[in-house]
């Protein structure tokens, strides 16, 4: 036989089908899961930072009508009560309510005191911690707003705080 002979007698290439997309890969599938639980995670924390905003500044809203309520000099003793029924609240919404509930006077002004970093002066934590007792009392309101401010906001910075859907009414 001729070399043309044997050149002849075989068969043309013939190309492999073009490879479809589907069903995936593994590695697709390992690759979509991993990009559904980081999707997941990344809602759950957007979800959690805009929770903790709503609420930091509802609380601050309450802090403004209590202080603009009673901004005047001779209801000093009105708006100490106001600050300290913010405090209050935002207190029993961040820590148990077995441990914050029961605190009254000098122990209710050290756990304000423990619970931050804002230093709380000596005439402030008397203010709050007899505050509501007195029949006068000489409070700088100004201090009162800025550490009642810094303490909310400190406490709404912690990233241990409940979602939205459990504040209580």
């Amino acid at each position: 036989m001729d070399s043309e002979e044997l050149l002849a007698q075989l068969a043309d290439i013939r190309l492999p089908e073009p490879i479809g997309w589907w069903p995936l890969a593994p590695g697709w599938w390992v690759v979509i899961v991993l990009l559904l639980i980081a999707s997941g995670f990344a809602l759950r924390s957007y979800k959690q930072s805009r929770d903790r905003r709503r609420l930091l500044s509802f609380a601050l809203a309450e802090l403004d009508r209590g202080l603009d309520e009673g901004s005047d000099q001779e209801n000093v003793l009105t708006l100490v009560n106001r600050v300290n029924t913010v405090l209050r609240r935002v207190a029993l919404y961040h820590f148990p309510h077995a441990s914050v509930a029961s605190l009254s006077g000098a122990q209710w002004a050290e756990f304000l005191r423990d619970n931050s970093t804002q230093p709380l002066e000596p005439a402030l934590f008397d203010g709050l911690a007899s505050g509501r007792f007195q029949r006068t009392a000489s409070i700088d309101t100004a201090a009162l707003e800025q550490f009642a401010r810094a303490w909310i906001t400190e406490q709404y910075s912690r990233p241990s705080v409940a979602p939205i859907s459990e504040v209580r009414a």
